[in-house]
């Protein structure tokens, strides 16, 4: 039992690549629900870098599946034999940071709205759910959690093989004051054009948002400005114990899954979207002299990979300390 517990990761991310497999297969035999290609409704748009592909891929997915799944399995057994990291990385950086697009994040940060629309009367436009959220997109959830497993799998066992951990607190804490002080050059652009200050574009530009469409932008840069706060949490007091000024929770320390979950999924989908406004950039689909509307979002990678390391440091940080604390219990003189 404690052998299957240590490795449940690795378990997870092979059971995973089955599923994912055989998928992969029915799609290339001609089941309906491909995600990419022609079938994904926003493959004009070049989203995906696999919008060129057709069901026939669904081959390679599956071998792709395959090679997943046995290298998650030699991770959860743990062997004498060398098991190859970098392989299981490369793999779920692939899953995690490649295959999936900016449309993650869109989807993220218009569902609050969408909840809240209906309580306010707000025009939404006939948005729903299915919009923000449609197959092609809850595909790159799937492939993101099959990533996280194997990556969670992966650094189980570097740990059981007794690696140094690169995520110290020091590092952690830097990494904090980054992830939040990148996004506000994104949420300066935007708060200006809802006041009607074209910075970073033309005034013909900003004419064109004046139907509200500013107002939405301004609602996705606050609502990643108090992303940035919250971070702080992760470098602060009041993200391991609730502050005074929430009633039932006051003193009570913070879950650390509470906080890693989500600011681990935020990490992800931040660095998606911000790798593909650079693969845009690349491509020349931009106008240098509306550098307001790209520039901000070239730096959500690295956004993205601070809140990561600061998440991870996060983590083990409370992780080493439950650890001491028990120790520290069971060393305790038993008085009588």
């Amino acid at each position: 039992m404690r052998t299957f517990l240590s490795g449940r990761y690795g378990y997870a991310a092979a059971l995973w690549a089955l599923a994912y497999g055989v998928l992969g297969g029915a799609w290339a035999l001609g089941t309906p629900g491909y995600p990419w290609g022609a079938t994904d409704p926003d493959s004009d748009r070049a989203l995906s870098l696999l919008a060129g592909t057709t069901p026939r891929f669904g081959w390679c997915v599956t071998a792709f599946a395959l090679l997943t799944g046995m290298t998650a399995l030699a991770l959860a057994r743990r062997g004498d034999r060398r098991v190859p990291l970098f392989a299981a990385w490369s793999l779920a950086v692939l899953l995690v940071l490649v295959v999936p697009d900016s449309r993650l994040l869109m989807g993220v940060a218009y569902t609050p709205l969408l909840l809240v629309a209906p309580v306010f009367s707000w025009d939404m436009g006939g948005a729903t759910f299915a919009d923000a959220w449609p197959w092609p997109v809850l595909n790159q959830l799937l492939c993101v959690l099959g990533g996280l497993l194997l990556a969670a799998a992966a650094r189980d066992y570097a740990r059981g093989r007794g690696h140094r951990s690169w995520f110290t607190p020091e590092r952690g804490r830097v990494a904090v004051y980054v992830a939040f002080a990148v996004p506000l050059f994104y949420c300066a652009t935007r708060w200006a054009w809802a006041l009607g200050i074209p910075l970073g574009v033309s005034e013909e530009f900003l004419a064109e948002g004046e139907d509200g469409l500013w107002l939405a932008g301004a609602y996705l840069a606050t609502f990643g400005a108090l992303g940035g706060v919250l971070t702080l949490g992760l470098a602060q007091r009041w993200g391991e114990v609730f502050p005074r000024w929430l009633p039932g929770l006051r003193g009570r320390r913070v879950p650390p899954l509470l906080a890693v979950v989500p600011a681990g999924f935020v990490s992800v989908i931040i660095t998606v979207a911000g790798l593909t406004y650079v693969r845009w950039t690349i491509m020349g689909r931009f106008a240098m002299a509306e550098w307001g509307t790209w520039l901000p979002e070239c730096f959500w990678p690295v956004w993205g990979a601070a809140l990561a390391i600061a998440t991870v440091s996060y983590h083990q940080r409370r992780k080493e300390d439950a650890h001491r604390e028990e120790a520290g219990r069971a060393s305790a003189p038993i008085t009588p």
